[in-house]
């Protein structure tokens, strides 16, 4: 089983399905928000990582964590962006429901790929840290495609707070 390909199959055919491509130029800052905050992680967190992937089935014969890791960025990431802002409900309560939607798709999943053994958590990282994590990364998501500068501020706040609660060291670093 080529796990990766089948992802990207899904994602392809979503971002043809129900993707905003016309407005791709809007939401682009967005995308690369998202993709500069996940490099970043991955930049910091290179020796302790909260999450790793794990090739498993034919994917073992090519990839490591960072090449999924890029898929992710690189396939997954603008799909969402396309679908999440360009299906974005106007009234509130509406924007709420679509957080927690794609809050729930992006822990089902996480769960999918622990019971494949396609990720694996580390550090004190789980589940239930990762739909938290999910339910902040969309609300931010939706803050930066309006206000970016706030967007960077909630992200550096929730990303101290994220360090403190796990103790992470400062040896971890360069």
């Amino acid at each position: 089983m080529n796990l990766n390909v089948i992802y990207g199959a899904i994602f392809i055919f979503s971002a043809i399905k129900w993707g905003d491509w016309k407005n791709w130029e809007a939401y682009y800052p967005t995308f690369l928000f998202l993709m500069v905050g996940d490099l970043v992680y991955q930049f910091l967190f290179f020796k302790h990582s909260m999450w790793e992937y794990v090739p498993i089935g034919s994917d073992k014969s090519w990839a490591k964590h960072t090449h999924i890791a890029f898929l992710v960025m690189l396939i997954k990431y603008p799909v969402t962006i396309s679908i999440f802002l360009g299906h974005m409900p106007k009234t509130a309560w509406k924007k709420i429901i679509n957080i927690l939607a794609w809050t729930l798709i992006y822990t089902i999943n996480e769960y999918t790929d622990l019971k494949l053994g396609a990720l694996i958590h580390k550090n004190g990282w789980n589940l239930w840290w990762s739909a938290f994590f999910s339910f902040v990364m969309f609300s931010v998501l939706a803050v930066h495609f309006k206000k970016p500068w706030l967007a960077w501020i909630l992200s550096a706040i929730y990303a101290t707070f994220l360090w403190n609660i796990f103790n992470v060291s400062q040896d971890i670093l360069k």
